[in-house]
């Protein structure tokens, strides 16, 4: 029987770079510096000069970054914040954590990303930010929404688009302040939870720094209602050696999307991922959708092989939601999507031999006939 193709292997990655973390965790666990320190320093000025920006805070996770983010902006109750409707719950979970109320819109039919052309007829008089989402590994078009609604802020959800950019311009340091996740399955991924945000501004630095230590720059002198919401060593050090492998790692998603595009090219009742003009994709996730996606989806699970669906729920249709007033049809572009998408196996180490297996078992109730054959150079 063939070897399983996972959706996702981490243990190849972490086999790279596993000496050198290992060697640094000794020194964290040698001297008991598990909170702060220079691991977690460094990581925030690496991963600022990285995404081109001056500053960074390392917070715990990806969601408690968009929070804050808001939080250090000024959103809080009474405000509304745009998002797309076609997006992980987090994004409007931290929205509303933030005191604030999501005011959703519908995605672009080609790329799922925010739709710029829907956002003004979401604005009001209340909205004080609007959240364009980088899904899958591609970025919104943030410029474009910027000119359609000038001088509302803009915070970036990057947690999906570590390296990614658009128009040159890097996924994180399009907008007042940008969110990111190092969740572990993210092309940046901690051992853990950990998460992010990049500014150019020092106001709103110092600002997420406060609020994610208990509202204190000083110990015991707290100036504001804060959270317990920090960076730690542990994951830092993971992050600094990921970071520096990140540019290798997602040229070689990208060599993978590249083979998908071969191999699934023309198949039947398949539509393979679109990259708008301008963007550099960094493949998080390898999206199609497909006509008969619960077919396809016993024929991989049949074969060993890994996917996911991101998203098959719409936001404004979860229960956890329902109090947004939404109702079924209300953005119809994200509900059809929800009941076509699937994730196929995607990571840096993805191989041609997994690749060409999983064309094989999606070319069947797809009604192509077989995959393309693929350079194997």
């Amino acid at each position: 029987m063939s070897q399983p193709v996972p959706f996702l292997d981490l243990v190849a990655q972490q086999l790279e770079i596993d000496d050198d973390v290992q060697s640094d965790l000794r020194e964290v666990f040698r001297t008991a510096g598990f909170i702060g320190g220079p691991h977690v320093a460094s990581f925030e000025e690496e991963y600022a000069a990285f995404v081109g920006v001056p500053y960074c805070v390392g917070l715990g996770n990806g969601t408690d970054a968009v929070e804050l983010a808001l939080r250090a902006i000024g959103i809080g109750t009474g405000d509304e914040v745009i998002a797309p409707a076609n997006t992980f719950v987090a994004t409007v979970e931290a929205i509303c954590r933030a005191g604030a109320r999501p005011v959703l819109v519908d995605v672009d039919p080609q790329t799922l990303l925010i739709d710029p052309e829907l956002v003004p007829a979401a604005l009001s008089p209340r909205t004080k930010a609007i959240v364009p989402v980088h899904l899958y590994g591609q970025m919104a078009p943030v410029e474009l929404i910027t000119a359609i609604a000038p001088g509302i802020p803009i915070v970036e959800d990057a947690a999906q688009s570590h390296g990614a950019t658009r128009h040159g311009a890097v996924s994180g340091s399009l907008s007042v302040a940008a969110a990111t996740s190092f969740y572990p399955g993210k092309n940046l991924g901690a051992a853990g939870d950990g998460g992010a945000t990049t500014t150019s501004d020092p106001e709103v630095a110092r600002r997420l720094r406060l609020l994610g230590n208990h509202g204190s720059a000083k110990k015991y002198v707290h100036e504001t209602l804060g959270f317990n919401s920090r960076l730690d060593a542990v994951q830092a050090v993971e992050l600094r050696h990921k970071l520096r492998r990140l540019p290798d790692w997602n040229a070689m998603r990208q060599q993978a999307a590249d083979r998908y595009f071969e191999l699934l090219g023309g198949l039947d009742g398949i539509t393979l991922p679109v990259v708008a003009e301008g963007n550099e994709h960094v493949w998080h996730l390898y999206v199609v959708q497909v006509d008969e996606r619960e077919r396809l989806a016993s024929s991989l699970e049949a074969a060993g092989i890994g996917f996911g669906m991101h998203y098959p729920v719409p936001v404004h249709l979860t229960d956890a939601f329902a109090d947004l007033g939404y109702s079924a049809g209300a953005f119809p572009i994200a509900e059809g999507a929800a009941a076509r998408i699937l994730s196929l196996p995607m990571f840096p180490h993805l191989t041609v031999e997994q690749q060409t297996r999983v064309a094989v078992t999606v070319a069947g109730p797809t009604r192509g006939s077989t995959p393309r054959p693929v350079n194997r150079t």
